[in-house]
């Protein structure tokens, strides 16, 4: 049983709940010798979500409601988790399944090795999720701003986005948001990084990228665990953003595939093209909402610039020769949301990029020059970059985590 106080109709009492409440059924039914028989991991991760659901309990039902979600798909991926040496020993494995995990293997084993990313039991394991995203990320910004609404939790800090490991529980709240009169953008992730709280596992919603979008998803998940800045959405992803992108790069220089490469250099030409089209857009906008125009004005103002945008997406489908790895920007089509979270992986990645190059393209002193922008406020931080930034076109290609349809 659990206690918890204060909850739901914020008065001060005692509640006590079972663990099967909270999504833990396995541990209660097999009660406390169970519990101590599992890894340390396990039992690490049970403590984090106890208390973490204490925290987010002391908010009332919405919190807890929301974080009890977020806790039993967690432990849920962790308890089906298999170790992906048993998965490839299984002779009833599918060999295109058994195929694509020794490829994450190899990826792995590079990531310690080449990027010096951590060697620990992260992506050692594999979870058949059973469904196509492991979480659903709902993010909302006013209708007249691209600024998003942020939601704060213990240890990660601030971000612009909630996450939901049922498709309806997202729909639900993203329609909820949109009775507010707020821009909604709901969109399935592939896989997340619980920032070495966790062993991640590697899941089956990522198996269906191409070698090269695959290693560099791994590559950027890793990344968060090198360096986390609670809060700062923008630096952590741009990091673990600019990770990837160098790691690629030397992950396809050693294999030595000119086909590979062919394809690598094809997709980055249409991401960066497509990058280029989001970017012009979202300046627009922000013009655009920093006049003094009424709300009215405004708002036919942006259809403008909407329409506008899908023409031009249109005119740059032409240009790749029909090409429709990014249709599913287009459908619904886009809102300020949009432009939020793409400014949230992207916009920092290049004075990042220079900062890696600076440091000889060595990983250690890269990663140690990070830490030291860790400890700065974000103030201090952000002027670090700019001053980096500097002359830089701004120019990246859109992050593996957050992109669309384009599996190569």
């Amino acid at each position: 049983m659990y206690r918890i106080g204060k909850l739901c109709v914020g008065g001060q009492f005692n509640l006590y709940i079972p663990l099967s409440l909270l999504g833990f059924e396995w541990v209660n039914r097999y009660g406390v010798q169970y519990f101590r028989s599992v890894g340390r991991g396990v039992r690490r991760a049970i403590r984090v979500l106890i208390a973490l659901t204490f925290l987010l309990g002391l908010e009332g039902c919405a919190g807890f409601n929301f974080f009890r979600q977020a806790a039993a798909g967690q432990m849920d991926l962790l308890q089906r988790a298999q170790p992906i040496d048993e998965v490839l020993a299984n002779p009833g494995t599918p060999p295109a399944l058994a195929t694509k995990l020794k490829l994450a293997v190899e990826i792995r084993r590079f990531a310690s090795e080449r990027l010096q990313l951590p060697d620990n039991a992260a992506y050692t394991r594999y979870t058949d999720v059973g469904r196509p995203y492991v979480v659903w990320n709902v993010i909302a910004t006013p209708a007249l701003s691209l600024q998003p609404e942020v939601h704060c939790f213990p240890f990660a800090g601030c971000v612009p986005y909630r996450g939901y490991h049922l498709e309806a529980d997202a729909k639900r709240e993203a329609a909820a948001l949109q009775q507010q009169g707020l821009d909604v953008y709901l969109y399935g992730v592939p896989a997340y990084s619980t920032l070495g709280w966790f062993d991640d596992p590697l899941l089956s919603t990522v198996l269906g990228y191409g070698e090269a979008d695959l290693a560099r998803l791994i590559f950027h998940e890793l990344a968060h665990q090198v360096a986390y800045v609670a809060g700062d959405s923008a630096f952590n992803e741009a990091f673990a953003t600019a990770v990837e992108l160098e790691g690629i790069e030397l992950w396809l220089a050693q294999r030595q595939d000119a086909q590979a490469f062919g394809r690598y250099q094809l997709g980055e030409q249409r991401r960066a093209g497509f990058h280029r089209l989001m970017r012009d857009t979202r300046q627009q906008l922000a013009a655009l909402y920093a006049t003094d125009q009424p709300a009215e004005a405004k708002r036919l103002g942006k259809l403008a610039v909407l329409q506008d945008l899908s023409q031009r997406y249109q005119q740059l489908k032409r240009e790749w020769g029909g090409y429709g790895g990014y249709d599913g920007w287009f459908d619904p089509p886009p809102n300020n949301a949009h432009f939020s979270i793409l400014a949230t992986y992207h916009d920092k990645v290049p004075a990042l990029r220079r900062l890696f190059q600076q440091e000889g393209r060595d990983f250690a002193r890269f990663y140690q020059r990070i830490r030291m922008l860790t400890a700065m406020s974000q103030a201090g931080r952000d002027a670090e970059l700019a001053r980096l930034a500097e002359g830089l076109p701004v120019e990246s290609a859109p992050s593996a985590a957050v992109q669309q349809g384009d599996k190569q």
